[in-house]
């Protein structure tokens, strides 16, 4: 994909969930998104999303007109124990994941654009947010260039028992993002 092609976000919606359902249970999804989930499992998790029940905002990366990931952003950062200390001011902050959903979409450059993006039009829209992280797997080391390349800088090392490995928290302020 072009370095040029148009960036979306558009709402995940109902219709999306086989499309989630088939990107979280490939090999290269699952390797950092745990669960192998059913399309009830899917449901059950995206569904709140969709219809605003739970404030977690989720949306389908568009890359030159394909669907080529999915993105979220969520504020309660502050209720996370593992996330809360290390984080200036948690009231404030949002954090984000992501993932691209087929393998022949990787790598191909766009990652950083999609991120830098989506913190302008989606993170950094609410007035209320100074700081965002992302946390991923300490060994996922394309997804940390990537937001290196963003601006992300490393916090520290957090082991949630929940995720496969410990993560290693970054975070990017808003004055980083819209200068």
């Amino acid at each position: 994909m072009a370095d040029e092609a148009e960036i979306r976000f558009r709402p995940l919606q109902l219709t999306d969930l086989e499309t989630m359902r088939r990107w979280l249970n490939s090999d290269f999804v699952a390797r950092w998104w745990p669960g192998w989930p059913s399309l009830e499992q899917v449901r059950e998790k995206y569904t709140p999303r969709i219809s605003g029940e739970d404030p977690t905002r989720g949306f389908v990366i568009e890359v030159a007109g394909r669907d080529v990931g999915f993105i979220q952003c969520y504020r309660d950062v502050a209720d996370a124990p593992h996330l809360r200390s290390l984080i200036p001011d948690p009231e404030r902050a949002a954090g984000i994941d992501l993932f691209i959903g087929d393998r022949a979409d990787a790598y191909r450059g766009f990652g950083p654009r999609v991120i830098q993006q989506f913190l302008r039009d989606v993170v950094f829209a609410l007035a209320e947010t100074t700081v965002c992280i992302i946390d991923p797997a300490q060994n996922n080391a394309a997804a940390i260039r990537a937001y290196e390349k963003v601006g992300f800088h490393y916090l520290g090392t957090v082991h949630d028992p929940k995720e496969l490995e410990p993560s290693r928290v970054m975070i990017i302020g808003r004055d980083e993002v819209l200068r």
